[in-house]
């Protein structure tokens, strides 16, 4: 459940790395074996290469665009408490029965939703570094104590690789900058105005 994998992020630039090699090898290559020329096999080859770094710079610039579509920048300036509301809002878009826990005396948990019979503990954490072990010891300890079915730990960052670890080996469920973008977009997109005006016309239909 809390499995860590390379984020999309490093696999796309190991994926172009590898791309760039093979259009400067195979564009070599190739063009050599036509015109018997290195010069031009070179320049082929280096055409490959220019051709690549552009398709990054061009995928580049639509993650940012994305990036900055979901709010998450406003989300990495936010207090802590902030944050916790501002989840609750997010799981209430999701369907979730959202309760924002007490600043003090939280038990380990910054929210407890439900949902279809499931009772749910959150973490939040809101940092500017990677999130450790403690987060997930707390939510731990914070299921047995509001008798919930599931452990999350949610963050704006990303997990240490011992929390990865503690989190498999107790079934918690991290959920890290990434997927929380991805949660993000998916809010603003059930909220657009547009979205809303496609819904309402199918209904009146």
């Amino acid at each position: 459940m809390a499995r860590r994998r390379k984020s999309k992020a490093g696999q796309e630039e190991e994926f172009f790395k590898a791309l760039a090699a093979m259009a400067m090898l195979g564009g070599t290559v190739g063009a050599y074996s036509l015109t018997k020329s290195w010069q031009a096999s070179l320049v082929v080859g280096f055409l490959g290469v220019v051709g690549v770094i552009v398709l990054m710079i061009s995928i580049e610039r639509k993650r940012a665009e994305r990036l900055k579509r979901s709010g998450i920048g406003q989300i990495d300036k936010m207090e802590g408490v902030q944050f916790e509301q501002y989840l609750g809002h997010l799981f209430r878009s999701q369907g979730y029965k959202a309760e924002v826990t007490r600043a003090a005396g939280d038990f380990g948990a910054d929210l407890v939703l439900s949902k279809n019979g499931r009772r749910i503990v959150v973490q939040a954490k809101r940092y500017s570094k990677n999130v450790g072990l403690k987060a997930v010891q707390e939510v731990q300890g914070a299921r047995a104590h509001y008798k919930a079915s599931e452990a999350w730990v949610v963050t704006n960052s990303k997990f240490t690789q011992q929390a990865f670890q503690l989190a498999r080996s107790n079934g918690v469920r991290l959920i890290g900058r990434e997927e929380l973008v991805e949660m993000l977009l998916q809010m603003k997109e059930r909220m657009s105005p547009s979205k809303k005006v496609s819904t309402s016309t199918k209904t009146s239909a």
